[in-house]
């Protein structure tokens, strides 16, 4: 049930933090994975470290908020590895200021990018995805798909965003044998949030308050819920977001 090898899987941002935590579950089950991101160094460096896991991985420079790029990188995906059967959209950003100090082009930038490409992925994997037989595509959200927080509005609202968008796409592809699911990491230690606990008074304290598990969460604990939902074992699990968190959404 938990078997991936001739399986393809495609991973936005899957050069770093969580996606590479995911990429390397991908790869340790036996999928193929294709790294699609921005930074070529990075990506490189991630795919030298799924070659070491057995993966035949490689990488493909996108930009996701480009709707022509990722087109030519899934079909381009598609061409070189024959098939495509999972779909992690992972990319995302964040600029921490309050609603009231947040231009419009930084609201679309982080909508754009966290949001709207998660569609076009979808859009662009789909035909791909009907054309296996049947396919995964796993969101990635955040504990702010269901908190709020003064600093986050736009990632906030993309984040929800993706619960809804994961929803959607779960129906209207039921019967093409695709499922589509959500993960809502809680305090994850990444790049982007080592950059939080610097601009963010007393948010470390905070975090490891409020997590029952009493830690930030690492990149390496999302790999079994990656392997779950790209593999046979979640068949019939389909429009669910499952916060992947220590408990922190448990705990009032």
């Amino acid at each position: 049930m938990f078997d991936l090898h001739g399986r393809v899987a495609v991973v936005t941002g899957g050069n770093g933090g969580i996606g590479l935590g995911m990429a390397r579950g991908l790869a340790q089950a036996g999928a193929r994975v294709v790294v699609a991101a921005r930074n070529r160094e990075k990506s490189d460096a991630a795919v030298r470290a799924l070659h070491a896991l057995g993966s035949d991985a490689l990488a493909l420079a996108v930009d996701v908020t480009d709707a022509r790029a990722v087109q030519a990188m899934f079909d381009e995906a598609a061409q070189r590895c024959g098939r495509i059967d999972i779909l992690v959209n992972n990319a995302g950003i964040n600029i921490r200021k309050p609603a009231h100090e947040l231009a419009l082009q930084e609201w679309q930038q982080v909508i754009d990018t966290n949001l709207t490409s998660a569609f076009v992925c979808a859009q662009a994997a789909y035909p791909h995805l009907k054309r296996s037989g049947g396919g995964k595509i796993i969101n990635i959200g955040s504990m702010l798909s269901i908190f709020g927080a003064s600093f986050a509005p736009a990632y906030g609202a993309s984040k929800g965003g993706i619960v809804q968008l994961t929803k959607s796409l779960a129906v209207g592809w039921a019967a093409d044998n695709i499922q589509v699911n959500a993960v809502l990491p809680g305090w994850v230690d990444t790049e982007l949030t080592q950059r939080a606990r610097q601009e963010v008074p007393g948010l470390n304290e905070r975090v490891l308050a409020g997590s029952p598990a009493g830690r930030w969460g690492t990149a390496e604990d999302f790999a079994g819920v990656a392997v779950f939902l790209a593999g046979s074992a979640s068949d019939f699990v389909t429009g669910v977001a499952i916060p992947v968190d220590g408990g922190y959404s448990s705990q009032i």
